[in-house]
């Protein structure tokens, strides 16, 4: 694993200083130095059906340094690029709020706002195609956490170790590094992941046991997934061909929650096929859930009400199975979330509800 991290390393940064060496290369002929990049409007990001992932389009954009503005744009990143560069062959990390404070020392290439740092990472990621993650960027929030029958190796401080997402942790779950690349999945005795939107329902399907009893690897997604979360969804369907299902609450903002697990987000759309699951399903909480459960639920607000109906015209949600449930939660007028099982007894969703759908999508046998 060492090694394998090491020719990573080393790979990330041949590809990181290939952008100034073609630099050079235009400036000794007499040119301008130059980056060209996919255009990033909507009318350049398409949806490709057969790949089930957002990604981006023909068009290009060149930025020549023959005006002040590109020519700044053009300093920055090789700024950022020669931080970078220095950072991992320290084998060193720094978050993006820290890229962008760092950058204030660098005078005319300083950044005006965090913003503008971070569409510069996402620009040396096209132009590198590499992730972020190589270049020891992490984001300022904390990952969120996996539990249920899975071993992995991975490496530490104190050497490589292996570890039980079961039997080795607490019950809060193992924490999803940064980088999910440097980690090995070993084995498994699963035969399902579940994505989980809440902390409160992932903590519940742990007390109750449900891992044990079904055989499921749980993952806490802490709302809308960051790109670690995805990526390790990504993986134990790829890896371990392990069908994947996802539970939110039963509102617009959790069913994009869904969509950006399975088939990507356009802020994403050059990473897609390593970050997306398409073969994840979603469990619920349908809005037939709450017609057929009775569940306690609140109206829909006026943002609720346009981000359903933009849903009816977003390829993600085309099939029959959403507009049928989006109209249903639109004539309903009612939204409702996970925790709203436990109006029927705190053991419902485990010993009731998961089983009967899960069932129903073929994955268990009742």
């Amino acid at each position: 694993m060492t090694g394998r991290k090491e020719d990573i390393r080393e790979n990330t940064i041949k590809r990181l200083l290939a952008i100034p060496e073609k630099w050079y290369e235009q400036m000794t002929r007499g040119e301008l130095p130059s980056i060209t990049m996919p255009t990033r409007t909507k009318k350049n990001i398409a949806y490709d059906e057969e790949a089930e992932v957002w990604k981006y389009g023909d068009r290009e954009r060149l930025r020549e340094a023959g005006t002040e503005k590109s020519a700044l744009h053009i300093l920055k990143m090789a700024y950022v690029i020669w931080f970078l560069k220095h950072q991992i062959s320290e084998n060193r990390s720094s978050t993006l709020r820290e890229l962008y404070y760092i950058s204030e020392g660098w005078k005319r290439a300083k950044f005006g706002a965090q913003n503008d740092s971070n569409l510069l990472v996402e620009d040396l990621e096209i132009l590198t195609d590499v992730q972020r993650e190589h270049f020891h960027l992490r984001p300022e929030e904390d990952g969120a956490s996996i539990f249920g029958p899975l071993k992995i190796r991975e490496d530490t401080r104190r050497g490589t170790r292996e570890l039980h997402c079961q039997d080795d942790i607490g019950e809060s779950g193992y924490q999803i590094p940064t980088n999910v690349d440097s980690l090995e999945f070993v084995e498994h005795d699963a035969k399902m992941v579940i994505a989980i939107e809440t902390g409160g329902m992932y903590a519940r399907l742990i007390e109750n046991g449900f891992d044990e009893k079904y055989q499921a690897i749980l993952v806490h997604l802490k709302g809308q997934p960051a790109r670690s979360t995805r990526r390790v969804l990504n993986r134990l369907a790829s890896e371990f061909q392990l069908p994947v299902t996802v539970f939110t609450d039963g509102d617009p903002w959790s069913y994009r929650i869904f969509a950006s697990v399975a088939y990507g987000a356009i802020k994403s759309a050059h990473i897609s096929e390593i970050l997306v699951t398409p073969s994840a399903r979603f469990i619920g909480v349908q809005p037939s859930d709450i017609r057929d459960y009775d569940l306690p639920s609140d109206s829909l607000t006026e943002q609720d009400i346009a981000a359903l109906k933009a849903e009816l015209t977003d390829p993600r949600f085309a099939g029959d199975y959403w507009k049928e449930q989006i109209n249903l939660q639109l004539a309903l007028n009612l939204k409702s979330e996970q925790q709203a099982f436990a109006a029927r007894g705190l053991d419902f969703v485990t010993d009731e509800y998961l089983p009967a759908r899960l069932s129903d999508m073929g994955i268990v046998r009742r």
